[in-house]
């Protein structure tokens, strides 16, 4: 049996789809979908398809330059679909693509859960900041 050289390896894990390996393109996917940002918009897509001005209302404190990047980056990745309608003044219109139907489901139950058990979590945090700073 031949031996394999860590770049090797590495090159093996990486196409194997290795995650916990930076260089492994699904760590970034990873990244990017771990964004609140887009978390908050695949949700609010969910619903069906919105106007940028719409998303941008919806999600508050996100800035236009957050929303144009995060709604670029799902575009490329092919979770969203972008459509112009030209008027005046012009409509563009986002939505989920079935890719990232399939994505919202997961990030609606994040979303959920965040609402849900958030006052766990807060006098969680008061009970270590309480027992650390003793």
């Amino acid at each position: 049996m031949a031996t394999r050289t860590a770049a090797q390896r590495r090159e093996e894990a990486r196409t194997a789809y290795d995650a916990f390996l930076r260089e492994c393109p699904t760590n970034q996917l990873l990244g990017r979908l771990g964004d609140k940002w887009v978390s908050l918009i695949v949700s609010a897509l969910r619903e069906g398809p919105m106007r940028y001005s719409d998303l941008g209302r919806k999600i508050a404190g996100v800035s236009q330059k957050m929303l144009t990047q995060s709604l670029r980056s799902l575009e490329r990745d092919g979770l969203v679909t972008r459509t112009v309608t030209p008027s005046v003044p012009v409509r563009v219109d986002y939505e989920l693509t079935d890719l990232g139907h399939s994505l919202s489901d997961l990030l609606f139950a994040v979303k959920n859960w965040a609402e849900t058990h958030f006052d766990q979590v807060h006098e969680a945090r008061e009970r270590y900041d309480q027992e650390t700073a003793a």
